[in-house]
């Protein structure tokens, strides 16, 4: 099965094993972790919100059960129905990388540390594991509602690419290692972040107030989650800044992939590609967006002014702080390979070309 989606998903696709994959967490790694449990407590599973405390997908939609409930869709298909394609393209986008929730959830169980070996650990790290994707599951709840309601996409589509996308799963390079998915999730959270925060802008921007609203209060709960990891991280760099540095460098060697990277829909074998053509055409997720998350995360980590480090880790923490310039040459060839794409066909946009 693991070889028909690898096939399926072209020749570009790299699943090899490496080393983070395959290690073993040390006794003294995972004692720092067991000494890190209290301030997990106190620190970590605050960020976490009651249910009842949370927004919920239905705030947002029409009530079923009300007299109102057709006129109230038929003032969505009246607000989304100016909005041009490519914005749908990154929208769908968007909302199939949080449908894919079920992978990273077992991605997070894989990880040293992170892992819940019961299902009901009361650990702080499997208690926040359980409570981030519960909160991460409203996210492509409200968006795969709405975009139904709309009537602006082929909506078995979406469903084909969702299921072609939990199905395949994840190669994020952070193997079991805590180090590894504490820096990923703190870069990828952000991201995200900014990417919801940018389709709110520009779903404003083409009148609808209500989608604004939507991808706006999606973009705070990832901005929350983002403060979860980097504080982790934080705290990691404070306890073990040689092997923190090493991991940091290690992920950016690798480069941070978004969690769709295995974006399939039965046709086009480059889709997660092709999709990240248009979210940088239209300015939701740029490369400038990318080197300008590696240097917040550098600054908020003081990784500059880290000290005491091996010959290893000095040249991880040079290679770091000096990556972000190296990128910015980049972007120019980035935004104009963006922006010259030719206009590729969608199957989500009923085979649409943007």
């Amino acid at each position: 099965m693991r070889e028909s989606y690898k096939k399926s998903l072209g020749p570009n696709v790299d699943v090899g094993l490496d080393y983070c994959t395959q290690m073993s967490m040390s006794p003294e790694k995972a004692e720092i972790f067991k000494s890190m449990e209290n301030w997990a407590n106190q620190n970590l599973l605050p960020l976490l919100k009651p249910a009842k405390e949370c927004w919920q997908p239905q705030d947002f939609l029409p009530d079923p059960t009300s007299e109102g409930f057709h006129e109230q869709v038929q003032e969505i298909r009246a607000r989304t129905r100016e909005i041009p394609d490519e914005y749908y393209v990154v929208l769908v986008g968007d909302m199939i990388t949080e449908e894919a929730l079920p992978t990273y959830q077992s991605r997070l169980n894989g990880t040293m540390v992170f892992h819940d070996q019961t299902g009901f650990d009361q650990t702080p790290w499997a208690i926040w594991g359980r409570g981030w994707s519960a909160e991460e599951k409203r996210h492509g709840d409200l968006l795969n509602k709405y975009l139904y309601l709309s009537g602006r996409v082929d909506m078995k589509q979406i469903e084909i690419t969702t299921q072609y996308l939990i199905g395949s799963g994840i190669d994020i390079g952070t193997g079991n290692n805590p180090y590894h998915w504490t820096i990923y999730t703190s870069f990828q959270e952000r991201a995200t972040a900014i990417s919801h925060g940018n389709t709110a802008k520009l779903a404003r921007q083409h009148g609808d107030t209500k989608l604004a609203q939507i991808c706006g209060i999606i973009a705070s709960d990832e901005k929350r989650h983002e403060n979860a990891y980097s504080k982790i991280a934080d705290k990691l760099f404070e306890l073990d800044p040689n092997d923190m540095v090493l991991a940091f460098a290690d992920m950016m060697r690798r480069k941070i992939s978004m969690p769709a990277h295995f974006m399939y829909d039965g046709y086009d074998h480059n889709l997660f590609q092709h999709f990240s053509n248009v979210a940088s055409r239209i300015g939701v997720y740029t490369a400038t967006d990318y080197r300008e998350i590696l240097e917040h995360l550098v600054a908020k980590w003081n990784v500059d002014k880290l000290t005491g480090l091996s010959s290893e880790g000095r040249e991880a923490q040079e290679y770091v702080c000096g990556l972000a310039q190296r990128i910015e040459r980049l972007e120019e060839r980035a935004r104009t390979k963006a922006q010259k794409a030719p206009p590729i066909s969608f199957s989500w946009i009923f085979d649409g070309q943007v």
